[in-house]
């Protein structure tokens, strides 16, 4: 690669190049600040692992805090556990008749023990207004889902997670903050008790806001009976409960304690979330438990399903078991055939290899409902007048996407970012037969690229953006496409498709060849993989040299490409210290000057926020050369470009104006935006370099790639793919990481994410709706 196109040094030739097309813009993405390299985080089975510095994962660019598994670096999801459950074999003389009896006697346990959870449950409180006896963010997500039959109003906030805590770290003078008000729905009164309780312990009282939030209005008396609820609070680590729980119960508690074990198993189920996973195998948070000198983890997991922590799955396994348990009666009257053994052996071993596996309501809950909605759009009948639209379609490709989303209620569609104009032909054609047709995007850059006529998918939910809803509560549309779909987390995609009315029509676009979403599932892929709609595969390549290296990446092959123009140049850096220095050179100078582009229209993509060359240290050499200031406002300065999450999830690019005593006041995107000022720290970060997953979904007339030596580690395909794609027309390289570049390319394909997403809407709709 190294040998196909220009170096830094080429640039400056080509001073006389015509300006890049500016198409950057402003986006909304992922972002949150709790850094992974602040401390150690599970690995993808739970475990306890230390991640090094300049890590990235999802939750770091997300909905909430934590750290990646294993390398702990940007990755688009964690593995989950590596093996199926432990699936034991055969010993030698084990006859099948044994084997039938022991998977009835499992089978029959399994239904004892799931009559005992709805005993417990029922003895809880009672059930929410929707009619299901569940609470916390679970409860607010069906809520939602109901009021959106109703017809009421939904606060799209209701599906998102609580802003990450984090440390504030030392910041240059700002005025001192007046005292900050109680979190919505938490009463002053509630804080001050909570703040009480945590000075009683030894926590920090900053905490206070957070912790009634998440607890409610007895916050204070939950937290002195279980001081382990504390783990609920984002950001709080189990050493750090448990100093909690010493200090207010002092020898009462020890390692076993139930009321520990259930917070330890929702804790991991909650970092589970932050890499993508909406369920784990229950193998593995049993060892993760041991790993926390849990003494009994096996009851452990049971007591915190018993008590509603968390919900148990084993559809699989019980299928499996009635379907042995059932030949049990026909061993009785075929007799010796099957008691030799000749059929069961092997569906016993299939049986056991199915993980039983423990999901977070809310998670469950959004993934059954997302699965009830697409089948409900599966089943949509089809409308033959839109042939003529299809023929008189710009592109073969556009074509058999209209005729699929005519025929079908929910058509995928994949391809780059040329192919983004397919989607956008489509509701076109349907705006002109008289179909209400919305094109949403997920952030302010991606609208900027394809028109005015696009909403972002935070406005269409909040109602601020496109038609509204209806008398019923849904969407007033007939067809919604989804760019950028990849992007889509699972809440997201519930609320989304439970808002469309009956015979709407759902597109869903991307490139799944880019990092998966922040937030938890991997709708995108789970749909492709399930094969239950039509599947259009866009025939338009994305042009030039950066599109061609990238097309390559897509299928494993970092190949050479010719780049005459100096579209895509490699920059060789020794160490971290000369990555930071050329990729301040490239923005400030070589790249504006050969192009005849500003600073601000490039962008920097590095691995992680933390190490030598992450984002902290690139954004400080960035601001000290483009924008230098004392950074008298929390560390920033009138000037600086900044990336601001208003909410998880959700990332706005602007620049900061001024600020006061309300607070910090940004222009984002055209609009004006005062960030209080105890969210400055937690919701500001400065913008001239994101990670990968920050800059998913977005492009600028320019990027800059930083590959330090440390990052190795950190790169997969879909990192290296999502990066190199960013930049419209031109595309720096500063590499040092010799051959873990190509050797991540090849090799490294997306981590799994363990979701239940897949199998949920397989068993919904018959074979006979399946499509190849």
């Amino acid at each position: 690669m190294e040998h196909a196109v220009s170096t830094d040094r080429d640039i400056a030739a080509t001073e006389e190049a015509g300006p890049v097309a500016d198409t950057a813009d402003t986006a909304e993405h992922p972002a949150a600040r709790t850094e992974p390299d602040e401390g150690p985080g599970p690995s993808a089975n739970g475990a306890t692992e230390p991640g090094p510095a300049g890590s990235e994962t999802p939750a770091d660019d997300g909905a909430t805090a934590g750290a990646a598994p294993g390398a702990g670096t940007d990755t688009e999801g964690a593995d989950a556990e590596g093996a199926a459950g432990a699936a034991g074999t055969e010993a030698p003389g084990t006859e099948a008749s044994a084997e039938v009896s022991e998977a009835a006697a499992e089978l029959a346990a399994q239904r004892e023990l799931r009559e005992r959870i709805e005993r417990r449950k029922a003895e809880k409180a009672g059930p929410i207004a929707a009619g299901m006896k569940l609470s916390g963010q679970a409860a607010d997500l069906l809520a939602a889902v109901r009021a959106v039959e109703s017809g009421a109003r939904v606060d799209p906030a209701l599906l998102r997670t609580p802003a990450p805590v984090r440390t504030p770290a030392p910041a240059a003078p700002v005025p001192a903050p007046a005292p900050r008000s109680a979190p919505p729905g938490a009463a002053p009164g509630t804080v001050s008790g909570v703040r009480a309780v945590l000075a009683e312990g030894g926590a920090p009282e900053s905490l206070a806001g957070q912790v009634a939030a998440v607890l409610g209005e007895r916050a204070a008396d939950a937290l002195r009976e279980d001081p382990w609820q504390l783990l609920a609070v984002p950001g709080v680590r189990p050493e750090q409960a448990d100093g909690f729980a010493r200090a207010l119960l002092g020898a009462a508690c020890g390692p076993g304690d139930e009321r520990r074990a259930a917070a330890l198993v929702g804790w991991l189920l909650e970092r589970a979330a932050l890499q993508g996973h909406t369920a784990l195998e229950a193998s593995s948070v049993r060892r993760a438990l041991a790993e926390h000198a849990v003494p009994e983890p096996d009851e452990a997991v049971e007591h915190a399903v018993a008590e509603g922590t968390v919900l148990l799955f084993q559809d699989g396994l019980e299928e499996s078991l009635e379907d042995m348990a059932g030949t049990e009666g026909a061993a009785g009257e075929t007799g010796d055939a099957v008691s030799q053994g000749d059929t069961h052996p092997a569906g016993a071993a299939e049986a056991a290899a199915v993980p039983d596996l423990l999901a977070l309501d809310r998670y469950a809950l959004a993934e059954e409902s997302l699965a009830d909605g697409l089948a409900r759009l599966v089943k949509t009948g089809p409308d033959a007048s839109w042939e003529e639209a299809a023929s008189a379609a710009p592109s073969p490709s556009a074509a058999e996407l209209i005729r699929a989303a005519s025929g079908h209620g929910l058509v995928l569609h994949t391809g780059g970012e040329a192919a983004r104009a397919e989607p956008a032909t489509l509701a076109g054609a349907a705006r002109a037969l008289g179909v209400r047709a919305v094109l949403a995007v997920h952030s302010e850059n991606g609208r900027a690229r394809l028109g005015t006529e696009t909403v972002t998918v935070a406005g269409l939910l909040a109602g601020t953006e496109g038609p509204g809803r209806d008398e019923d509560g849904r969407f007033a549309l007939g067809l919604l496409v989804v760019l950028d779909a990849p992007q889509l987390d699972v809440e997201t995609a519930a609320l989304l498709v439970e808002s469309l009315p009956d015979g709407a029509r759902l597109v869903l676009s991307g490139d799944p060849g880019v990092l998966w979403s922040a937030g938890a599932g991997r709708v995108f892929a789970d749909l492709l993989a399930a094969r239950v709609c039509p599947q259009i595969v866009s025939r338009t390549p994305d042009p030039g040299p950066v599109g061609e290296l990238v097309s390559g990446i897509g299928i494993g092959e970092l190949n050479q490409v010719e780049a005459p123009g100096r579209e895509v140049v490699i920059v060789p850096v020794r160490d971290a210290g000369e990555a930071v220095h050329r990729t301040v050179q490239l923005v400030a100078e070589s790249v504006p000057r050969a192009f005849g582009t500003a600073a601000g229209e490039t962008q920097v993509i590095t691995v992680g926020h933390g190490g030598a060359a992450g984002t902290r240290a690139l954004n400080a050499a960035l601001k000290q050369r483009l924008n230098p200031g004392p950074g008298l406002f929390g560390g920033f300065d009138p000037g600086d470009r900044i990336a601001y999450a208003p909410s998880p999830g959700r990332t706005l690019q602007g620049t900061v104006v001024s600020a006061d005593q309300e607070g910090l006041r940004l222009d984002c995107e055209g609009g004006e935006v005062t960030v209080p000022r105890e969210r400055v720290e937690s919701a500001v970060r400065h913008g001239w370099a994101l990670t990968a997953h920050q800059a998913a979904g977005m492009r600028w007339p320019a990027a800059v790639v930083v590959l330090p030596g440390d990052a190795a580690q950190g790169l997969s395909r879909p990192w290296v793919y999502t990066a190199f794609g960013r930049g419209d027309r031109h595309l720096s390289v500063v590499h040092g990481v010799d051959q873990a570049l190509p050797h991540a390319v090849a090799t490294i394909p997306s981590q799994q994410r363990t979701t239940r997403l897949r199998p949920l809407i397989e068993d919904l709709l018959t074979p006979a709706a399946q499509h190849p």
